[in-house]
């Protein structure tokens, strides 16, 4: 609920660990629920977004300090929230938080904030977000180490199987905007006459807040849910400057908090108008804490997304804006940095599959979402609990799962190969034709970095959905295809978790489709592989089918077919001819993985 200290997540990674009392998170819910009152209303009579903000933090630091933690938490960050709907006096918000995932010294708690109409007996959902919270060291300066959560039911698995996935974007969130920024990606600001913008020092607002006993939470901190309030003050006086209205926040980018913040403090809080683009604005806020003497602390900076809606409830017109000389620029620039990974994002992650076509464009603006969606799809489908056996030879098993259109299948066996060791050799994929008979090529085409590439494939014409083969029509004429796969490997982020390399299309505009072959298409397929011993582990392929295909596999799937079966024996065999591997290589493997579990 307060900002926590100095330091960002990163900071639990570089320190040495510490001789700590360890303690349990579990997975129980948290509900808040509060109508809404005259006293928590803007001029709409509806919900404040800053009010709503301090319950949101609030309900979930007691779901991160509930189930048995026991220990004091702060809020580290809030991953980007939509606000869908807005929220009117004497109606009711119910807010669920839950701890997804605990890792060494922070956890991702998700939060659904929903709202009722207690006349009408409606509901529907407003927002949901997920905050990052760190445990506070102890009154010796230990840090308390979190013991892993224990997930139970289906829903629960994939939010623990992918938050691991949220937390790796997380880190990256500075780096994907100085990337855009640094490769030209955004467009610069076209110089406009003065009568055609507002300039932006015209919507600089300045507020100093006294940080009172009142504003202080639990553990004698500001009260992270009331420095969030003040900054949506100030956010929407600066976005009223402009638009000369009132105006609507729609969407708050993920923020962090950098530093702590006590009672006697005086909080400083400054915002502009960033950018305003055809119907929504970008105001950026900085939050600086202060005593009499000394210097002014960062505490947290975020960028704020309003609209201005008439009276009809359609979006408004807002007039430009003339950046400010230097930094104005450069807070220009990010301004639609930021936006384009809005646009990105969205796109991408709400991209249905079953829509054709499947794959999505890739170009290195929107890289980390797309290998984002890449792993979270394949840890969701193998979080799924009704895989239904359809047959085993050799121990070597076969499931399948029907949902809606698409018929997902899962072939797995252990192995007597370690888990890295087999998660090395099916990384590589160009060396799959070499065991793989529907693999007849596989080139690399890009080396994105230490995690993700592009590969084109070259298939047989004929698709018989056998393990490892990409899903594709079932092709008569002879003429091969081809696939453009973005293949994203992840090592286990904490204990019990598997080896995951993903598999999914993408287009190129460098490799367009061409009449030499039929361009096919990856829904969603991939390894996981789990250590089950010092010397084994179990791998599993699976492979999301799209409807054009289910009817030429599914004769196969009836049975375990020779297809099946000798393609992953093949690869077994693979696995153990390759087992062994030099000291210097098992070496740089066990450093790599000590790295990553720290």
């Amino acid at each position: 609920m307060s900002s926590r200290g100095s330091g960002d997540l990163e900071e639990e990674e570089e320190e040495d660990e510490e001789s700590v009392s360890s303690t349990e998170v579990k997975m129980s819910q948290i509900v808040m629920s509060q109508i809404v009152m005259p006293c928590h209303s803007n001029h709409r009579q509806e919900l404040s977004v800053g009010q709503l903000l301090q319950w949101i933090d609030c309900t979930a630091c007691l779901a991160g300090e509930g189930g048995g933690v026991c220990v004091p938490c702060v809020t580290a960050s809030m991953d980007d929230i939509h606000f869908e709907h807005t929220i009117s006096v004497g109606q009711v918000v119910n807010i669920k938080a839950k701890v997804n995932r605990a890792f060494n010294t922070s956890m991702e708690v998700g939060i659904q904030v929903s709202c009722e109409d207690l006349f009408l007996d409606r509901h529907w959902r407003v927002c949901h977000a997920y905050a990052t919270f760190v445990t506070q060291r102890t009154h010796t300066g230990n840090k308390v180490i979190l013991k892993p959560t224990v997930p139970h039911t289906e829903k629960e698995q994939v939010e623990y199987s992918v938050a691991a996935e949220r937390r790796r974007v997380r880190m990256l969130h500075d780096d994907i905007i100085k990337d855009l920024l640094s490769h030209g990606a955004v467009l610069q600001a076209n110089s406009c006459a003065a009568g055609d913008t507002v300039a932006a020092e015209k919507t600089s607002v300045e507020s100093v807040e006294l940080v009172l006993p009142t504003h202080a939470n639990h553990q004698v901190n500001t009260f992270g849910g009331q420095i969030m309030a003040w900054m949506v003050n100030v956010a929407t006086i600066a976005a009223s400057r402009l638009s000369r209205a009132h105006p609507t926040l729609r969407t708050i980018d993920m923020f962090t908090f950098r530093g702590p913040s006590q009672v006697g403090d005086r909080l400083l809080l400054r915002a502009i108008v960033n950018n305003a683009f055809k119907n929504s604005m970008e105001v950026g806020v900085r939050a600086e804490a202060y005593q009499e003497e000394g210097p002014n602390r960062h505490i947290n900076s975020a960028f704020m997304t309003f609209e201005v809606l008439d009276d009809q409830g359609k979006l408004c017109t807002l007039p430009r804006i003339r950046p400010e000389p230097l930094e104005g620029g450069r807070r220009f620039q990010e301004a639609i940095a930021r936006k384009k990974i809005r646009l990105d994002r969205k796109y991408i992650i709400s991209c249905k599959q079953g829509v054709v076509p499947l794959s999505v464009p890739w170009d290195p603006r929107n890289q980390v979402y797309l290998s984002y969606n890449n792993v979270s799809a394949l840890r969701v489908l193998a979080a799924r609990k009704n895989w239904r056996l359809c047959s085993e030879k050799d121990q070597v098993r076969l499931y399948t799962m029907e949902q809606k259109s698409t018929l997902s299948f899962r072939v797995e066996s252990e192995v007597d190969v370690p888990a890295h060791r087999a998660f090395d050799l099916l990384a590589e994929l160009s060396n799959r034709p070499g065991w793989d008979t529907h693999y007849q090529t596989c080139d690399l085409i890009h080396r994105v970095d230490d995690d993700d590439f592009l590969y084109r494939v070259v298939t047989p014409s004929v698709s018989d959905g056998a393990v490892g083969s990409p899903t594709s029509a079932h092709r008569g004429d002879g003429v091969l295809q081809d696939f453009i796969l973005l293949a994203s490997k992840r090592r286990p982020c904490g204990s019990g978790d598997p080896y995951v390399i993903a598999l999914r299309s993408v287009s190129l505009p460098t490799h367009p489709p061409t009449e030499d072959f039929h361009r096919g298409e990856v829904l969603c397929a991939g390894f996981t592989i789990l250590q089950t011993s010092s010397r084994k582990s179990l791998v599993s392929y699976y492979n999301q089918a799209s409807p054009e295909v289910v009817p030429y596999i599914s004769t196969d799937i009836a049975g375990l077919s020779s297809s099946f079966y000798h393609n992953f024996c093949s690869c077994s065999r693979y696995l153990t001819r390759n087992r062994l591997q030099s000291a210097s290589e098992e070496q740089e493997e066990q450093e790599e993985q000590t790295s990553c579990d720290v």
